[in-house]
């Protein structure tokens, strides 16, 4: 489980960089104190049953790492393995909040020396447990191959790093011309349908209409929300659109060609797309209800 148990103790190096975060970004806690230094005590996990000269790496690999700062939380890579399949990462996960923390799901990355990343998976914390006040529990996080981004893996310098971001609320982006002509009314309007609405889970994408009306030209203008629930921006260049009406059967078809189209991470974006009349296919269609969604 812990490759550096082969070693001698003198032999146990830390590989990895330590990556530490404000507790109130994380869990939303912080403490009112004046100390300016935070020593973390070990902590396992209840279920772990380590043997005493287990144990005492630990505590050493503990004693070596420094102090942490008031109000916040760290992630201390030890080691990490690749097997060719997956990459087990030995790290701490320390707390210097004077109260215990517990977290759900977090995405993680893997990280370079320069800050490029080479892995990233969401990691469920309950499975952690409770991290005790002003402590350090060790633990193996374990990025299978569709996980990682490169065949290229550093041994040493390395981070596993809290994506903050993606704890971040989901939240309207608009186009600096969207910004420019709508009413604070009804950009407070599109904030509300954002929030009202689930946000979309990690790492989907999808479409969600907002309005549709047939103009006088017989061109059709529909106005759909963009949901990007990934923790980075993506980007389009074309978006081919089907929209179905409520019994079902699709009204229009055609695609988009859009330039420097970006919606950023954990955002929704509003856009108007217009079908010319050629591309309508059904005439009298029930818009009491509709879908958007990108054609296969």
């Amino acid at each position: 489980m812990f490759p550096f148990f082969k070693k001698k103790v003198s032999e146990v190096k830390k590989t990895g960089l330590d990556d530490t975060v404000s507790s109130s970004d994380l869990v939303n806690e912080q403490d009112q104190r004046q100390e300016e230094e935070v020593e973390t005590a070990l902590s396992f996990h209840p279920a772990w049953n380590l043997e005493k000269e287990q144990e005492y790496v630990f505590r050493f690999l503990n004693n070596e790492l420094s102090p942490l700062k008031p109000n916040q939380i760290s992630l201390a890579g030890v080691e990490m393995s690749n097997d060719g399949q997956q990459v087990a990462v030995t790290a701490f996960v320390r707390n210097s909040l004077q109260k215990p923390i517990k977290m759900e799901n977090v995405e993680l990355l893997l990280m370079k020396e320069d800050g490029s990343i080479f892995g990233r998976k969401e990691f469920d914390f309950a499975e952690i447990g409770e991290i005790p006040a002003e402590s350090s529990r060790p633990w193996v996080f374990t990025f299978e191959k569709d996980f990682l981004l490169t065949e290229e893996i550093p041994s040493d310098n390395w981070k596993l790093a809290f994506n903050v971001s993606s704890l971040q609320p989901h939240r309207l982006d608009l186009e600096p011309t969207w910004e420019a002509q709508l009413s604070e009314e009804d950009k407070s309007k599109l904030e509300e349908i954002v929030k009202s609405v689930p946000k979309p889970n990690p790492k989907e994408f999808n479409l969600m209409g907002l309005s549709a009306k047939f103009m006088d030209s017989g061109n059709l203008n529909v106005t759909i929300l963009l949901r990007n629930g990934n923790s980075r921006a993506i980007k389009l260049q074309q978006l081919p659109l089907e929209i179905k009406d409520a019994a079902g059967e699709v009204v229009a078809r055609g695609g988009f060609t859009l330039e420097d189209f970006e919606v950023k991470a954990n955002t929704t974006k509003p856009w108007s797309f217009v079908f010319p009349k050629e591309m309508i296919l059904k005439e009298n269609p029930d818009f009491s209800s509709w879908t958007a969604s990108p054609i296969q």
